[in-house]
């Protein structure tokens, strides 16, 4: 019997490396289902957060009917893509204004920066209710929200330092993340830089590669951030 717990994890995983992913609503016009692509990053918690406009017909459908799924797999380098890593997630898509989800995503999406401001631009979140993840050929599994996202009560004094540590992180401690994403993410060397920290761990970029970094324990604190860095 395959073990949930793991399960979960590299379900979370995959979602916290995403870059992107394939949004399906329900289309205005025809009521079929409508696939577009977005850029995705994710909130403290894990969900699932994009940028889009009110000119792009995704948002005319989620405005009117907010159902809507996201596709995230990991096979475009894969022969088989079926052998590959996907996760579909079902639930509620709503405007999210929330600084820390912009700040967030802008940091893992640098080049949204340059419309991130347009008045026809907004944050969403997808607000989970269910996942059906495939870690690859005959490895189905039904997941909950509750096994993606993390309960942040009493992370309060964490989330408040994210900013500050991030940004700590990034300009003093390059040498580091470099370390954490050769030693422990399997990625090249390079320029990483963080992005988020959460209760579970942390996310690191380069380019167009991502790593999710996972402490030895769940922290909730600033200090505990620390010792665990």
């Amino acid at each position: 019997m395959p073990d949930k717990s793991a399960i979960a994890a590299a379900a979370r995983a995959l979602l916290r490396r995403a870059f992107k992913g394939a949004l399906a609503s329900i289309d205005v016009r025809s009521l079929y289902p409508y696939a577009s692509l977005v850029t995705l990053a994710t909130d403290s918690a894990g969900a699932p957060t994009f940028l889009i406009s009110k000119l792009a017909r995704h948002t005319a459908n989620l405005v009117r009917d907010d159902r809507a799924s996201i596709l995230i797999d990991e096979t475009g380098a894969l022969a088989d893509p079926l052998q590959g890593a996907r996760l579909t997630l079902q639930g509620r898509a709503e405007p999210a204004d929330d600084e820390s989800i912009r700040r967030r995503f802008l940091a893992r999406h640098p080049e949204a920066q340059a419309y991130a401001d347009f008045p026809d631009f907004g944050f969403w979140r997808l607000r989970l209710e269910a996942a059906h993840y495939i870690g690859g050929f005959g490895r189905i599994f039904d997941l909950r929200p509750d096994d993606l996202l993390l309960d942040l009560e009493g992370a309060a004094t964490l989330l408040a330092a994210e900013a500050a540590i991030v940004g700590h992180m990034n300009r003093d401690h390059a040498d580091a993340l470099e370390l954490y994403a050769t030693a422990l993410g399997d990625g090249e060397p390079g320029a990483w830089r963080m992005t988020g920290i959460d209760p579970e761990g942390f996310d690191i970029v380069l380019g167009g590669a991502a790593r999710r970094i996972c402490f030895a324990q769940p922290i909730a604190t600033p200090g505990e951030a620390r010792a665990e860095l």
